[in-house]
């Protein structure tokens, strides 16, 4: 058979040898590997952040924060220190950070190819938060020059300039780097600020137990800080020694000592108070100064020893009440000047930062009630008035009593201590909501107040600041008193850049007489032989008011002495209701654990104005004994069935 290109057989083509083979495919893959580089490095490179400023170092100035005697209250913003030298170190310093967060950070380039695979297939078949994979160098690269953003742009450029650290710097130059720059929480930048933050000493003093303690912190600063988390931050440590063990940065001696050695964590870090307060007061200082260009003093209106009892009593009364249903509280005390002395935004600062002193709203039930009298007496009416206990309609409006009962004649005295809800809401009717709005607003209510009848009763949104403003006029002669926490603020060198005193002006007077006489004799009442009972405090001068608001969702109690008025909420932050909290109940028992606590550090005096003899009740009583019922510490001695609801207008307290 003819041989050739138009017949025949064809000629048998060569096989490659192995060697062959592989040089062939090895180019093969070798040019598409470098195609796939090129094109990676067009689409991911093409808008790199600048590295030319490496070293350069953004410092947010920082705030100390002292309390009205000089103490210190918090520090924020960044604390940055001079870098440390990675050699002047222990070896266990560096090394716990290469344990927990790169084993291989000795053997690769820039990025650990089994760890992207490892969390890729994590991420893939479980829900919940994501695992990273990121190398130290990759770290450093993100921590120096890219946004926290999670997507892949942005991890491919993290890949990128990885790789380029790891070409331009050696291993332990770019660990010095890392362990300079990183965040630990607690405005701490770099391993010296962090040292002296947490445990007031150098770096290069620190301790095997402090070291995994710190390396632990990368992997949530704030969930793994000693401070407001040291159980999950010691079991976190724990990690960190087995893990320093495993590649033999320490002995298993050395970590069962380290065992042994309690940390230490810094006073002033542990024993932090008044954290809702710095937020509140921290959002004002830019907009009193500017943006800070350097370290900043700022002398505040609190108190500490009084924060402190603050503090500890809505912690006990959350717990003590817990089983009713009390989650949260908040409390602020301020003086007759309107300076906070003691702020409280919720049970936990640790747990939840929302604060609920100042930004949250909530319905001030029967703590409302204060402002409707007081814009009766103003229009004429005193203490002895009589009125009459009865059902009232008001347009399509029907409110009734906490009791569903109805006590007949009685005197607006009564009446308010009593929190008789026809009574109240009559009087509003009388006066007008519109001045009833217009006094709470003179006083101190910003809020938005509706104007619908149901506000007599409390159907108002405020905070526990406007309340605590607005008695204060009560409590210090009938001056406005508008709550404020800071006092100074000066540079780290002196300059005085804010001073309260000089912008302060003659206090307007919101409150005349009788008409303040007439409230403070109510007032003291309530908490004499009405619904503020539990609020007593022995040997003080006492008023106050109780509040409670529908399906008893908000509890409150207002109250005060000469010149300092405290505002206490209890409730839940999503609304639902408590297990028939009223505002005798807990706040009361809150404010008096935080009050019998403050007032004699306060040298409090008695309610000033003395008292204002109305003209004589009527002689004429039809109905004897119903006038002055005999309350409980909650109130009217009739309950409401067990297992029933009354709707929001029953409600008293």
């Amino acid at each position: 058979m003819a041989n050739g290109p138009f017949g025949g057989n064809k000629a048998a083509k060569p096989q490659r040898t192995p060697l062959q083979a592989l040089v062939y495919w090895g180019t093969v893959l070798g040019v598409w590997g470098l195609i796939f580089v090129v094109a990676f490095f067009a689409v991911f490179a093409s808008d790199l952040p600048d590295t030319s400023k490496l070293y350069d170092v953004k410092r947010q100035p920082s705030i100390n924060y002292l309390d009205r005697s000089g103490a210190l209250l918090a520090v924020r913003g960044s604390q940055y220190a001079p870098p440390v030298d990675i050699d002047a170190l222990p070896k266990y310093v560096p090394a716990a950070f290469v344990a927990i967060e790169d084993r291989q950070f000795y053997h690769h380039l820039g990025f650990n190819p089994w760890g992207i695979i490892r969390s890729l297939a994590w991420n893939a078949t479980h829900d919940g938060p994501q695992r990273g994979g990121s190398t130290i160098t990759q770290q450093l690269a993100r921590n120096l020059f890219l946004s926290p953003a999670q997507n892949y742009r942005r991890k491919a450029q993290e890949l990128i300039l990885a790789v380029w650290l790891e070409l331009k710097f050696s291993k332990k130059q770019i660990l010095a780097l890392y362990m300079n720059r990183v965040y630990f929480g607690a405005g701490a930048y770099g391993i010296e600020a962090a040292s002296q933050r947490y445990f007031n000493k150098p770096a290069k003093e620190l301790t095997i137990g402090e070291s995994a303690l710190l390396a632990g912190m990368m992997k949530g600063p704030a969930r793994y800080s000693p401070v407001s988390a040291k159980e999950r931050a010691a079991r976190r440590a724990t990690i960190v020694l087995d893990e320093m063990v495993r590649i033999k940065a320490i002995t298993a001696e050395e970590r069962d000592e380290a065992f042994k050695t309690p940390v230490q964590v810094s006073a002033t870090l542990a024993n932090q108070r008044a954290q809702y307060f710095t937020d509140y007061i921290d959002a004002q200082v830019r907009s009193l100064v500017g943006e800070p260009t350097e370290d900043l003093v700022v002398e505040t209106t609190l108190d500490l020893p009084i924060q402190v009892s603050a503090e500890r009593a809505v912690k006990l009364g959350v717990e003590g009440h817990g089983a009713q249903g009390v989650q949260q509280a908040a409390l602020v005390a301020i003086d007759g000047e309107g300076r906070i002395r003691a702020y409280v935004g919720g049970a936990d600062y640790s747990d939840s930062q929302f604060d609920r002193a100042t930004t949250a709203r909530r319905q001030a039930g029967s703590a409302f009630k204060p402002f409707v009298y007081l814009t009766a007496m103003e229009a004429g009416r005193n203490p002895s008035v009589m009125v009459v206990d009865e059902p009232v309609k008001i347009g399509n409006w029907e409110p009734r009593n906490y009791t569903n009962k109805y006590l007949g004649p009685m005197t607006l005295q009564t009446g308010l201590a009593q929190s008789i809800n026809t009574v109240a809401a009559r009087l509003a009717n009388e006066v007008g909501t519109s001045n009833v709005a217009a006094t709470a607003r003179r006083l101190g209510i910003t809020s938005k107040i509706q104007l619908d009848p149901s506000m007599a009763l409390g159907a108002v949104e405020v905070s526990p600041m406007e309340m605590a403003q607005a008695y204060a006029p009560f409590s210090n002669g009938g001056f406005l008193a508008k709550g404020y926490g800071i006092e100074r603020i000066r540079t780290a060198s002196g300059k005085v850049l804010y001073d309260h005193g000089v912008e302060k002006t003659a206090r307007a007077a919101v409150i005349g007489s009788p008409a303040l006489q007439y409230m403070n004799q109510m007032m003291r009442e309530v908490v004499a032989s009405g619904t503020g009972a539990r609020a007593k405090v022995a040997g003080y001068d006492i008023a106050g008011k109780t509040g409670t608001t529908s399906d008893y969702k908000d509890a409150w109690f207002v109250g005060y002495t000469g010149g300092f008025v405290t505002a206490v909420w209890t409730g839940k932050d999503d609304n639902t209701p408590m297990k028939r909290v009223t505002g005798g109940g807990a706040p009361a028992e809150v404010w008096r654990t935080f009050m019998a606590a403050a007032l004699p550090r306060l040298k409090a005096t008695p309610i000033p104005g003395g008292v204002v003899e109305p003209p004589p009740v009527a002689p004429t009583d039809p109905i004897g004994d119903l006038i002055n019922p005999t309350p409980t510490p909650e109130g009217p001695a009739a309950e409401t069935p067990a297992g029933t609801t009354p709707p929001a207008d029953q409600l008293p307290y």
